[in-house]
């Protein structure tokens, strides 16, 4: 038997968890189907999940078809929680893209498909709702094509379409199938210009290799409540979407990805491992690494205790292109990686939005600030510091991300709090070299028995921080070269402009010590005074994150939405013409996206569809 591990992805309210408990129910891994109204879906466990009916943390679930295991991935689909499906793709062998026949194609799912082709993600497309009122098939085939990829192939077709009695029926490769796999397969181009052409299992064998590079997406209708043609999708994707290569470690350690962990009873946690290589073995120890928000690796002491294989609870080891379930998960994070460090990177950007936290009641205060660390540190993504006053620093990626924690922090801890407006995130880099040193001779009278000197330079973009040195190692006791490196860390959480600091790389190239009257205290409190100095020779620039975007707009609407793009500070790349609509691509400063979003629809009469995506950081062009 063998594993695929299939996610499902679709704009939110097209039936991704409806489709979810179909497949369990017809794969015969629940009893009954659960309901996204009635709140009992097997993959919404959340309480928060349940009462507003959309996904937000990633879900695993198994069922079997013949000789094949299947392990569902249910994804987010809001664009709030666009990070949760990156993070959920690295993991996967292939994709479902849920479109609804009746809304067709929506804002995130054109997001979503641009994440899978950019990947090479295997992909099929299923249509929901065929059953409902005014679902569409040859015009949202229409619709899929000019706004998601020319590159689909139709497996099915419906009759009495949006009526109860839908029912779906196979559709043959023909020759409009032909002409679509001969813009991406050099064999079945050669066999319809030179002849012969190509035979219904050339077709076939052309359709599953470019199914499998992701190249073409094969679209099937059906319906997730009522059933119709769900089992034939199940059957394409066991014929279509390659499973696992089961491999050997190169370098003899077990390789695998950490991509979801959830708190459970009494404080334990929960983790989901997904292993590539190599093999885990019951009570075996782990090494886990950790790349930390400074750029820094870390190793993750673990161990396979309470280990048990998704879809095999009687299996022993977890073997490549499985998932296992970690009870006791004590210190790992999502993202931790189980083998080479650097191996799999991570495909997703960091949030650009922050916001200040307080709770209502006074006394409530640093019970909030434990619950967000708490929830931070079992998502990465998810980063909360102390701030002034009381309150709690914390980076978002949208407005419901803000809602759902509100609803957390009652229900889960009992507090309820206050979210300041976000703002964008702006960081600073050093723009130059600066030094600074302190001797001991000159400040111990003030009580600080250290010598430290710093030299602060620009690092690479996306190293984060680096703290390096040019002192001889042991020149220092341990635990006071560990307290300057933490103090610099923390210290440069706020730079001379009041941004964090990123991108540099800070040197040790002095110290000393006066034994014993030198403690750890010591270092901790003079290396502020002398790294704030350096920073302020060196110099830094402030940085605010853009977006790119593209924007489809009416022909008529062109110097409306343009105008407005320019004047929040858009740069333009192409635009494009068709017979129906412009295509204006750019990029624009996150702070200004929000306001397009909201402006777009008066400028184009409803018919504008915004997609953008973070794409790195410039200088701010006016102080802030």
């Amino acid at each position: 038997m063998h594993t695929l591990n299939i996610g499902i992805l679709a704009h939110v309210d097209a039936g991704k968890t409806s489709l979810t408990e179909r497949l369990l129910f017809d794969g015969g891994s629940i009893d009954r189907l659960g309901s996204v109204d009635a709140g009992d879906t097997r993959t919404d466990d959340g309480a928060i999940e349940r009462q507003r009916g959309i996904t937000i943390r990633s879900a695993v679930a198994a069922f079997r078809a013949g000789d094949v295991q299947i392990n569902l991935i249910d994804t987010p689909g809001h664009s709030d929680f666009i990070a949760e499906v990156e993070r959920a793709l690295e993991v996967l062998d292939g994709a479902v893209l849920l479109l609804s026949a009746v809304e067709g194609v929506q804002a995130q799912t054109r997001v979503l498909m641009r994440t899978l082709r950019r990947l090479g993600l295997p992909t099929l497309v299923f249509v929901n709702k065929i059953d409902r009122a005014g679902a569409r098939e040859g015009t949202l085939l229409d619709d899929v094509r000019r706004l998601l990829t020319p590159y689909v192939v139709p497996l099915s077709r419906v009759e009495a379409l949006g009526t109860p009695d839908a029912r779906v029926l196979p559709r043959p490769l023909d020759d409009a199938a032909a002409g679509t796999l001969a813009e991406v397969d050099p064999g079945v181009l050669a066999a319809l210009v030179d002849g012969p052409a190509p035979t219904p299992d050339e077709l076939e064998a052309a359709l599953a290799a470019r199914t499998a590079d992701g190249s073409v997406h094969p679209v099937l209708f059906g319906s997730a409540i009522g059933g119709q043609g769900v089992a034939d999708l199940v059957a394409q994707l066991i014929r279509l979407v390659p499973g696992p290569t089961a491999a050997p470690s190169s370098s003899g350690e077990p390789r695998g990805t950490v991509f979801a962990v959830r708190p459970g009873p009494g404080g334990d946690r929960t983790a989901w491992l997904r292993l590539y290589e190599g093999e885990v073995r019951q009570r075996q120890r782990l090494v886990f690494r950790r790349r930390e928000p400074d750029g820094r690796t870390a190793q993750v002491p673990g161990r396979a205790l309470g280990m048990q294989v998704v879809g095999r609870p009687e299996a022993d080891r977890l073997t490549p292109g499985n998932i296992a379930v970690l009870r006791g998960a004590g210190a790992l994070r999502v993202g931790d990686r189980l083998g080479p460090s650097g191996d799999r990177a991570q495909q997703f950007a960091a949030p650009t939005l922050e916001t200040l936290v307080r709770a209502r009641r006074t006394e409530q205060a640093a019970a909030l600030r434990a619950a967000l660390l708490a929830l931070a540190d079992q998502d990465p993504l998810l980063h909360a510091r102390p701030a002034a006053s009381g309150a709690t620093a914390l980076l978002l990626y949208g407005e419901v991300q803000k809602e759902v924690l509100a609803a957390t922090l009652a229900q889960d801890f009992g507090i309820e709090a206050d979210f300041e407006p976000s703002r964008v995130r702006l960081l600073e880099r050093p723009v130059g070299t600066g030094e600074a040193c302190e001797e001991i001779q000159r400040h111990g009278h003030v009580g600080f028995w250290a010598t430290i000197g710093l030299r602060v330079e620009p690092g690479p973009r996306g190293s984060g921080g680096v703290f390096a040195y040019e002192t001889e190692l042991g020149a220092l006791p341990r635990a006071f070269h560990q307290a300057i490196e933490d103090t610099v860390h923390a210290t440069l959480l706020g730079g001379p402009r009041g941004r964090p600091v990123t991108d540099y790389r800070v040197t040790l190239v002095r110290s000393g010590f006066a034994a014993p009257i030198s403690t750890a205290a010591d270092f901790r409190g003079l290396t502020p005074v002398v790294l704030h100095r350096a920073l302020e020779r060196a110099g830094t620039r402030v940085y605010e994150p853009y977006h790119a975007f593209e924007v489809e707009i009416p022909l008529d609407a062109l110097a409306a939405v343009t105008a407005h793009l320019a004047a929040c500070g858009a740069e333009f790349g192409a635009t494009t013409g068709g017979r129906t609509s412009w295509l204006v691509t750019g990029e624009l400063p996150a702070g200004k996206v929000r306001d397009v979003e909201l402006r777009l629809p008066g400028l184009t009469h409803g018919e504008g569809v915004w997609w953008s995506r973070v794409s790195g950081d410039r200088p701010v062009r006016v102080a802030r």
